[in-house]
């Protein structure tokens, strides 16, 4: 089983309808994140939307949490104790997990937005072992 454990930097994040059509890419198009997983099983991920300037009346994507965290290889658990949107706390935020070479994609639940299913992955690369 490949290790999770270390630091990451996002690379890409992609958006896709139920029918696998592309959505305009989440973060507009110019992601910036990390996450970290320790060794002892604690993680934290910050992602946010990159652009020096938003559109008028467009508000930045933003995102963070940390926890406690079980990986099997295949699926991650995070148990939230922080993060910036409160109905997160307490939490489990569960991610499907597939390697690509040296990258790790994380696959979050589907969820709504623009009244359609959104099926988004992200994909990091590591920067640093821990």
């Amino acid at each position: 089983m490949s290790s999770i454990v270390g630091t990451w930097k996002l690379v890409r994040a992609t958006a896709r309808d139920g029918s696998g059509v592309a959505l305009p890419e989440p973060y507009g198009g110019q992601g910036i994140g990390r996450v970290t997983f320790t060794a002892e099983g604690r993680m934290q991920s910050v992602v946010c939307d990159g652009r020096r300037e938003m559109p008028p009346g467009e508000a930045r994507d933003y995102s963070s949490y940390c926890g406690n965290y079980t990986f099997d290889g295949a699926r991650l658990v995070t148990r939230v104790d922080a993060a910036s949107d409160p109905s997160r706390v307490g939490s489990d935020q569960v991610r499907g997990v597939r390697f690509d070479g040296e990258l790790v994609i994380l696959i979050p639940p589907p969820r709504r937005s623009g009244g359609k299913e959104e099926y988004r992955e992200l994909t990091w690369q590591r920067i640093s072992a821990e």
